[in-house]
């Protein structure tokens, strides 16, 4: 009998590995950045056909002037993760507003390999963001206090007042935020 029990749970335990052990799926939006998890069915989801608008605030930067932003990439998961579980990409606008350290992502290549030493590694996801619909905001005065020419910033980024102004107006306007 106890031989039994020992096999049961060798069996449990290895039926539980593949979600234990599961790989990230890129895609379905975003296709380079934002790796996701399968989730079980009827997992709490947003409910689907309705419109979603929500505003992510990126305030920090990594410390590697070359490597990618987290925090951006959040962004990326979110479209991807709520496409892989029945919301429809055009009921989602997204907006991300970079300020502090994290502006420095909203950079040209040359612009940030003159003022960090290295190219920008949160171009390309930026780029497919803003192929994917979202709009993308650079705080002003962080923009100014670094000494970000506004002609170094890449096309997909928007020069905004300021990274309050932008959540002030975009909350009037129904959008929801979600904050680091």
């Amino acid at each position: 009998m106890t031989v039994w029990k020992y096999v049961f749970g060798i069996c449990v335990l290895t039926a539980a590995l593949p979600v234990c052990a599961a790989e990230p799926l890129m895609g379905p939006v975003i296709e380079h950045y934002g790796p996701v998890y399968d989730v079980p069915d009827g997992s709490f989801n947003l409910e689907t056909g309705k419109a979603y608008k929500v505003v992510m605030d990126v305030g920090k930067g990594p410390e590697a002037p070359a490597a990618l932003n987290r925090q951006i990439e959040s962004a990326a998961r979110f479209l991807n993760m709520q496409a892989r579980n029945g919301t429809r990409p055009e009921d989602l606008k997204i907006a991300i507003v970079l300020h502090g350290s994290a502006g420095r992502a909203a950079l040209k290549d040359e612009a940030h390999a003159e003022l960090f030493g290295a190219p920008n590694g949160s171009r390309g996801l930026l780029e497919e963001l803003g192929r994917a619909g979202a709009a993308i905001y650079l705080c002003g005065q962080t923009a100014a206090h670094r000494g970000f020419p506004p002609d170094q910033l890449l096309p997909q980024v928007t020069l905004a007042v300021s990274a309050m102004t932008v959540h002030v107006r975009l909350q009037q306007e129904g959008y929801r935020a979600i904050l680091f």
